[in-house]
């Protein structure tokens, strides 16, 4: 039986039950798979291109079109989770994901893999958004939704990390198949418990879904997101990137023009006002946009400067993973001690400060010890960002809204882990000049510092734009 947003917010416990124990810990074992799905593949794509014929300009879709389905369709799916159930949507999402995956790890030829990676990227933007509606409607706003929002944000930014790790570990001692396979398992354990422990989750009425809102909306971010992808592949300037990105603005515009209009916006206009809602998804996306992004400079340092192999590199940031992990179960603490706004300003200079000194980075394996400190501070701050972010943008809301502000956060995620590599691959390719490892670190230093930058304009607006509240406050 269904339980509508009235009748949860009305009997919200004040304390983890062991069934609210169990909820937390299906929806957080899903989100950390979802996580890990975006990176496991990453030191595999030239394994598994070998193997199944992929050609080297057509590898990098493996990843490409997982990235624009998740990105592309999440707000879409934060709404029809609203509309018609987030339960269903979440339990439907992870059937599909549980088939892809298991379809991508059959697959024998590049048309199957790549069909397989689209519906693997669709069912993450369904199961995302579904996933955190039911974090945020099943804890009452306050010090229980903290630790849940931070305990999801911890796993999923670790769970980043942890793809490349596993990624590595599965290709070199197994076979690549087996990143698709190890979903499998976890989607029918999910699948088992959570019909039984997690309650359906809708609001009270039923209002039309925007389907001019939605189809602009989707194919603006599409375009926006294969844009970004294109510019990092073949610089700023091509015609490749810069067509999807005009087309991708223009819809999104038009999008804008078609919410002020309509009866039931799939946004309405009056929630993207409001400062928590704005300003809080702009923090979060230079979060994930710049801290995904490091991942990928620091792994060109190890590899192409450093000289390690790709599990090594990939097993070298296990120690951002373990800074992710403390940020995130600390992040609650502080933002109940001092506030949302300020754990965003403290977590971005933390973030910042230890950016920075990676620009101190030298040519020789002596320099490892500086790199581990600097990402393991940096994961700290970067994750106080992020569930400071998700608190924020989440919270002054009603509980029927609460599918659309996930769904805009989850689109927020997706959006910057999935234009940070190819944004900070243009500026690293565009400084570097000549050739050898004097060249290639340069240019990693530029991008560096343009990462670094772009944290403290993230702490800047949170520092100008948001209001100084305490959490539960609406």
């Amino acid at each position: 039986m269904s339980v509508t947003d009235t009748e949860a917010a009305a009997t919200a416990p004040a304390a983890l039950t062991p069934r609210l124990r169990l909820v937390l810990g299906l929806l957080l074992a899903a989100q950390f798979m979802l996580a890990v799905d975006f990176s496991i593949l990453n030191v595999a794509l030239p394994v598994i291109g070998e193997g199944l014929g992929f050609s080297l300009g057509h590898l990098q879709w493996i990843a490409t079109s997982f990235a624009l389905c998740a990105a592309g369709f999440t707000l879409l799916f934060g709404r029809i989770a609203d509309l018609f159930g987030r339960r269903r949507l979440f339990l439907g999402g992870l059937a599909v994901l549980g088939a892809a995956s298991l379809l991508g790890g059959l697959a024998r030829n590049p048309e199957v893999l790549i069909a397989a990676r689209v519906l693997q990227g669709l069912a993450t933007a369904a199961v995302t958004p579904a996933g955190l509606s039911l974090l945020t409607t099943s804890f009452p706003e306050g010090p229980l939704r903290e630790k849940a929002l931070g305990l999801n944000g911890a796993l999923m930014s670790a769970g980043f990390t942890t793809g490349a790790v596993l990624g590595g570990l599965l290709t070199d001692l197994l076979s690549w198949r087996w990143a698709f396979f190890v979903n499998v398992p976890v989607v029918l354990a999910v699948l088992i418990v959570a019909p039984t422990v997690i309650k359906e989750s809708r609001p009270d009425g039923r209002a039309g879904l925007d389907v001019p809102g939605a189809v602009s909306v989707t194919l603006g971010l599409l375009a926006v997101v294969l844009g970004l992808t294109r510019a990092g592949e073949r610089g700023w300037g091509s015609a490749d990137a810069l067509v999807p990105l005009a087309a991708g603005v223009v819809l999104l515009l038009v999008f804008l023009a078609v919410e002020r209009r309509v009866a039931a916006p799939l946004v309405p206009v009056g929630v993207l006002r409001k400062p928590s809602v704005a300003w809080g998804n702009v923090a979060g996306l230079i979060a994930f946009l710049t801290e995904t992004s490091l991942v990928f400079l620091l792994t060109l340092y190890l590899q192409e400067v450093l000289g390690f192999s790709p599990l090594a590199a990939g097993l070298s940031f296990g120690v951002l993973g373990a800074g992710t992990v403390v940020g995130g179960s600390t992040a609650p603490k502080v933002i109940a001690r001092i506030g949302g706004r300020r754990a965003l300003i403290a977590g971005g200079l933390l973030q910042a400060l230890f950016t920075a000194a990676l620009l101190g980075l030298g040519d020789d394996r002596s320099w490892m010890g500086l790199l581990l400190v600097a990402t393991f501070a940096g994961g700290v701050g970067n994750m106080l960002v992020i569930v400071g972010f998700m608190v924020t943008a989440t919270s002054g809301l009603a509980d029927h809204e609460q599918g659309l502000a996930t769904g805009l956060a989850t689109m927020t995620q997706q959006i910057g882990i999935t234009m940070g590599t190819p944004v900070m691959s243009a500026v690293a390719t565009a400084a570097m000049t000549g050739t050898g490892t004097a060249a290639v670190l340069g240019g990693l230093k530029a991008a560096i510092a343009v990462n670094t930058a772009l944290v403290l304009l993230g702490t800047l607006t949170s520092a100008l734009f948001l209001r100084d509240t305490r959490p539960g406050t609406r």
